[in-house]
């Protein structure tokens, strides 16, 4: 594979003031080695703990650092896409800036993907943090990776490497940025992983708790829905709908038998319950329709717009 240009580093903050300095003393002159035209952009997601002063210095004194504020804290999802949105690299790096993700692997990730593949996810093999949040991330890995099919020991590493195809293709929102792989992997990019020093916490604290990965799995059901049947609602929709109908009129013929045979029927919750599954298979199966309906009108729209640009560069 050809090597790779420019290079983006994108670093979010919030409330690392400690570790900011340090940061740069270590990640600059490794990114300087590279030998590449680089860009750190470090993104300020509404620090409160003096991170925007240190930040400030560190732009006016090093010319490879841009610092973008954001208004408030919007979470990481959002310090990253405006990270990526400045990104002008065609590899771009993402790090945290507590200071556990080593800088020296950043050479090590570019050879990664530079061999071929489009998004080079961090592995913390050796991970530095207390048991308990090794204990639930375990679990968070494994379930992940059995629901989605793609095979990666640490899918939360926030040390990852990124074709810039691959940054502009991404949409995130909320927290969905735990699931980037599983995104490009669903796009079609060739994602692969490579294990990465991680160190213990030496300033600051974790912004994140054990409730994360409750919101985490919902985040999951998303992805696995916008990954699997973006393109075919129907298959879930019309075929929840179809398997609720039958069960309703299953009952319902039941049912049917026993009031022909006599026996009242009118108070039998059965009853209620074999009603509501009829209807609700019936809107679920309405619902997929609806879904089909708009997805062909957007893949109508798109081709159209695709035409029309074709068209006018004939002329």
């Amino acid at each position: 594979m050809a090597r790779l240009g420019s290079v983006s580093i994108v670093v979010p903050v919030y409330d690392e003031r400690d570790s900011l300095r340090p940061l740069a003393d270590e990640l600059l002159p490794v990114v300087r080695a590279l030998g590449r035209e680089v860009e750190v952009i470090m993104v300020d997601d509404g620090s409160r703990d003096g991170s925007a002063e240190v930040l400030a210095d560190l732009a006016h004194a090093e010319p490879e650092v841009t610092v973008v504020r954001l208004r408030r804290n919007f979470g990481k999802g959002a310090a990253l896409m405006a990270g990526f949105r400045r990104a002008r690299g065609d590899a771009v790096l993402t790090l945290d800036a507590d200071l556990q993700d080593d800088p020296a692997e950043i050479p090590r990730l570019l050879e990664a993907l530079e061999a071929g593949a489009d998004l080079v996810s961090g592995w913390k093999a050796d991970r530095q943090d207390p048991w308990s949040k090794r204990a639930a991330s375990r679990v968070f890995n494994g379930v992940t990776t059995r629901m989605t099919g793609l095979p990666l020991h640490d899918l939360n590493c926030g040390f990852k490497a990124y074709r810039a195809e691959v940054v502009r293709s991404l949409a995130i929102s909320g927290e969905l940025y735990r699931y980037i792989p599983v995104m490009a992997a669903y796009e079609g990019f060739a994602v692969t992983e490579i294990p990465v020093r991680h160190r213990p916490r030496t300033h600051g604290r974790s912004k994140f708790g054990l409730e994360r990965y409750v919101r985490g799995f919902l985040d999951l059901l998303t992805i696995l829905f916008i990954g699997r049947f973006r393109h075919r609602p129907m298959h879930l929709f019309g075929g929840l709908g179809l398997l609720f109908t039958l069960a309703g009129i299953l009952i319902s013929a039941y049912l049917t038998v026993l009031w022909f045979a006599g026996e009242g029927i009118g108070d039998r919750p059965l009853l209620l319950l074999g009603v509501l599954l009829i209807v609700v298979g019936i809107q679920l199966f309405t619902i997929g329709l609806v879904s089909e309906m708009i997805q062909r009108n957007r893949l109508r729209t798109e081709r159209d717009e695709a035409a029309g640009r074709v068209e006018r560069v004939i002329e």
